[in-house]
């Protein structure tokens, strides 16, 4: 088991199921985890649990996330794993007041804006050791389409948005293959949370994981036997913490894993370097107003 006193790591979307598994795995290492999440009763209590101080940040608000950014600079000197974990599917096209499709803001520019701002204190840290940014995508991503033209979903039927979601972790491929290619210092890696296991007693569905708890599926899933099936956050917390601490993957950086397994299965457009340097150019241009 990896020792982690003296590491530094900051997860978003730490309020519950992954991210606040993965808090509390990350505390048991001995590292220093900065837990952040949208919810302060949920993100407080997660904090609570760990000894950590919270940090609230609601990912639809780009202010809110310049902010974080900005505190993290100036608390932390040093920042060994930034975890990309925070992520949301909504079940009707919304708009943020930033003017952003709520899906694509959330779960790409969001965490792009974030990693930008905090980009020279991870080049800083790698001087003094291995610094990796971990994002947490899904398999979902081989059913997304991206469209340079269309990035917030106004041409496009949004249904009940699985496809906008799917879309945002083809995204999160991209931008991590992107990020390794600009920051060879840095290691980079994207997954998808599911082990490959799932726990089959009754004790997992009261930690199962609160995605698309909002839609007609996810609503389904919860009252029926399909529940059995659901991802834990203890279940996708595994692999995150893997990939923040294993030196097993280094050397692997911009890579893309279903669990723990290495260069599973994506959608063709996450081979298209073309298409990640477009989209990085594009993020940065949406997220300027914040740098």
């Amino acid at each position: 088991m990896t020792d982690l006193t003296g590491k530094t790591v900051v997860i978003t979307g730490a309020s519950s199921g992954i991210g606040a598994a993965a808090a509390r795995r990350f505390a048991d290492l001995g590292a220093g985890v900065v837990p952040v999440g949208r919810s302060p009763e949920r993100t407080e209590q997660v904090a609570a649990q760990i000894g950590a101080e919270p940090f609230i940040a609601d990912f639809a608000h780009l202010e809110q996330v310049r902010h974080l950014a900005s505190t993290l600079l100036e608390r932390l000197p040093r920042i060994d794993v930034l975890a990309n974990n925070a992520g949301a599917l909504v079940p009707s096209r919304r708009v943020t007041a930033d003017g952003h499709e709520l899906t694509f803001q959330a779960n790409h520019l969001a965490p792009f804006l974030l990693t930008h701002l905090l980009l020279p204190r991870l080049r800083e840290s790698a001087q003094q050791g291995p610094v990796r940014v971990v994002t947490t995508s899904s398999l979902g991503n081989r059913f997304g389409r991206l469209r340079m033209d269309d990035l917030e979903w106004e041409k496009r039927r949004y249904g009940e948005g699985w496809i906008a979601y799917s879309t945002t972790k083809l995204m999160n491929i991209l931008f991590t293959r992107e990020l390794a290619r600009r920051n060879t210092e840095i290691e980079a890696f994207s997954f998808n949370p599911d082990p490959g296991r799932r726990k089959k007693n009754r004790d997992a569905d009261a930690v199962a994981t609160r995605f698309a708890a909002e839609t007609r599926l996810g609503r389904l899933i919860v009252r029926t036997p399909l529940r059995r099936i659901r991802l834990t956050g203890d279940d996708g917390a595994g692999p995150l913490v893997w990939l923040a601490t294993s030196p097993e993957v280094g050397g692997a950086s911009g890579a893309y894993f279903d669990g723990f397994a290495k260069d599973a299965k994506v959608h063709r457009q996450a081979d298209d370097p073309g298409l990640a340097a477009q989209l990085w150019e594009r993020s940065a241009e949406l997220v300027k107003p914040y740098i």
